[in-house]
């Protein structure tokens, strides 16, 4: 089916990468620069960069060509960047939630443990594993709708993905978070980038209790930006059962499956 084009009254680079970031995984942020790009030619008809930059032995890729090898790179995870890379996570002067009680503020958190029956590395599969494709192992409409109001204010949405499927590396995007810190085998914590009246960190761990078994700890950490903030936190706090407690089963359920079976662990929402 070929596309039809349809004029529109009034379309500004704005308007047009607000489209773009809620049809497509690109956020808006990035969108607009982009769009604006579009107003200047870039088929290139000259090749002045040989004198600079010597083509490669074999020649250049074709077009098709190299789409086909970048495809088969992204499936493989043998791209060392991605475009969801871009950003930062946070200045270094943002407060974190391992600040002190004394640096001041609000701290609302949401803390919850389990035991779990299967070996540390395979709950850290399934921790390392998270978003994506995989999913959020809990309520399974509850991370899009969440983020579908970000999405239309131009932030960032489920669909940015992760740039790996099965490893993490710190400043990598996934979905709406983006990984802050990660101690391979032992620690996740994430930093939401969606819009929030405040700052909020997805914290997911692995330890051994003293009889040597496994445990899993997650907390959900939110730093309230003024009263707006405040109230958001206790009007979702209702959820907090379905959302973080299902997160929580369902890990530790997805780890457990994966250590009998010695597989890849999927969620299982049914």
């Amino acid at each position: 089916m070929v596309p039809v084009p349809v004029p529109v009254p009034v379309l500004t680079p704005r308007l047009s990468s607000l489209w773009v970031g809620l049809v497509t995984p690109v956020p808006a942020s990035l969108a607009m620069p982009l769009v604006e790009s579009l107003r200047n030619e870039v088929v290139c008809s000259e090749h002045d960069i040989a004198q600079y930059i010597p083509d490669p032995p074999d020649g250049l890729l074709p077009l098709d060509q190299a789409i086909t090898l970048a495809l088969r790179n992204t499936r493989e995870g043998a791209v060392s960047t991605r475009w969801s890379s871009a950003a930062t996570p946070g200045a270094p002067s943002d407060p974190l939630p391992t600040d002190p009680s004394w640096a001041g503020g609000s701290l609302y958190v949401d803390a919850r443990n389990s035991v779990v029956h299967a070996s540390p590395a395979a709950l850290w599969r399934v921790i390392e594993g998270i978003g994506g494709e995989t999913g959020w192992y809990a309520f399974p409409a509850a991370w899009p709708v969440r983020g579908l109001p970000g999405r239309l204010a131009g932030g960032s949405g489920l669909r940015r993905g992760r740039r790996d499927p099965r490893h993490l590396l710190a400043g990598d995007a996934v979905d709406f978070w983006r990984v802050e810190a990660i101690e391979p085998g032992a620690l996740l914590r994430l930093r939401a980038e969606m819009k929030l009246p405040g700052q909020a960190w997805l914290e997911l761990s692995v330890g051994q209790d003293y009889d040597g078994l496994t445990t899993y700890s997650q907390r959900a950490i939110f730093r309230p930006h003024g009263l707006a903030g405040h109230a958001y936190w206790r009007s979702i706090s209702p959820f907090h059962g379905l959302v973080f407690g299902g997160l929580l089963q369902n890990i530790t359920a997805a780890a457990e499956r994966a250590g009998r079976a010695g597989d890849t662990p999927r969620p299982d929402l049914a």
